[in-house]
C-alpha cells in the first residue's frame, strides 16, 4: 500500500471518531501541519472531507453516501438487521454480527437499545480473534483450515487478567467453548464488558460469522447475560435458517 493511501485511510479513520484539527492530523500521522494540509485538500477536493466553520475537517457527504450504497450491497446485513434490532429492543443490550473478511474478523452489523451507553464499536472494524465473543464463536466452529489461518495472524496479546493468552490455552479454550455451545467475553479486551456469543450457519453449514449479546457488566453480568442464552440461540438459529441452513 502506498504510503499516501495509508496517510488518506488513517486520516478517514480519524475524522470517523470527529472533527479534526489539522494540528490533531500531523500529530497522529507524524507529519508536517503543512503536509496534513496538503491531505486533507485532497480529500476535499474528493468529497470525502469536507472543513467546517471553525476550522477542522469532518467527514464529507460524498463519503456518507459511497457508505450507505455499501452497506446496502452488505448480503448479511439485509438479513441480519432486521433480527438484531429486535433482539437489542428485547434485552436492552448491543448487539453485534461479525463475520470473516480476509484474514480478519470484521463487525458486520450492529443495534444498541435506546437509551443505554452506547459502546465504541463500528461496522467494518475488526475484533479481537482471541478476546471477543464473536471471534471466540467464530473461530470455535469454523472448518480447521479456516481456524489455522485465521489464527496465524493472531498475536494472544493479553489485555486484562481474564484474557486466554497463548496459542495453546487459546485452542484448548475453543474445544471448552464448542462442548459448551456457546463463546463468552469475560471482560477479556475490556474489563468492564462482557458478552455471549454464538454461531451463525450459512446454507452449506459452515460458520464464517456469529451473533453477538454485549453489556456493560454493572448493566448485566455473565450469569444474567447466560440466562437470555434461549432468546439468543434462537435469534442465531433465525439468522442461519434465513441464510439457507435448513437442519
Amino acid at each position: 500500500m502506498s504510503q499516501a493511501v495509508e496517510r488518506a485511510i488513517s486520516i478517514l479513520e480519524l475524522m470517523s471518531t470527529g472533527p479534526q484539527r489539522p494540528s490533531d492530523i500531523a500529530a497522529e500521522l507524524d507529519v508536517h501541519r503543512t503536509t496534513a494540509l496538503r491531505l486533507m485538500q485532497d480529500l476535499v477536493n474528493g468529497g470525502l472531507a469536507r472543513r467546517a466553520e471553525d476550522g477542522t475537517f469532518v467527514v464529507g457527504y460524498r463519503l456518507v453516501g459511497l457508505a450507505q450504497a455499501v452497506t446496502e450491497q452488505f448480503d448479511l446485513r439485509s438479513v441480519t438487521h432486521s433480527h438484531v434490532q429486535a433482539l437489542a429492543a428485547e434485552l436492552h443490550v448491543t448487539v453485534h454480527v461479525a463475520v470473516i473478511d480476509g484474514d480478519r474478523i470484521v463487525y458486520a452489523d450492529k443495534a444498541e437499545s435506546f437509551g443505554r451507553v452506547r459502546l465504541y464499536s463500528q461496522i467494518g472494524k475488526s475484533v479481537r480473534l482471541h478476546a471477543s465473543g464473536v471471534g471466540k464463536a467464530i473461530l470455535a466452529w469454523a472448518d480447521y483450515e479456516e481456524r489455522e489461518r485465521l489464527l496465524a495472524t493472531c498475536s494472544f496479546e493479553r489485555f486484562t487478567p481474564t484474557t486466554v493468552a497463548g496459542r495453546d490455552a487459546f485452542t484448548a479454550h475453543l474445544e471448552e467453548i464448542r462442548e459448551r455451545g456457546h463463546a463468552e467475553d469475560d471482560g477479556e479486551h475490556e474489563s468492564f464488558v462482557n458478552c455471549i456469543a454464538l454461531p451463525i450457519r450459512n446454507a452449506t453449514g459452515a460458520v464464517t460469522s456469529a451473533l453477538s449479546v454485549t453489556a456493560l457488566k454493572e448493566q448485566l453480568d455473565l450469569t444474567e447475560l447466560r440466562s437470555r442464552l434461549p432468546l439468543i440461540r434462537e435469534t442465531a438459529q433465525a439468522i442461519s435458517r434465513d441464510l439457507g441452513w435448513m437442519k
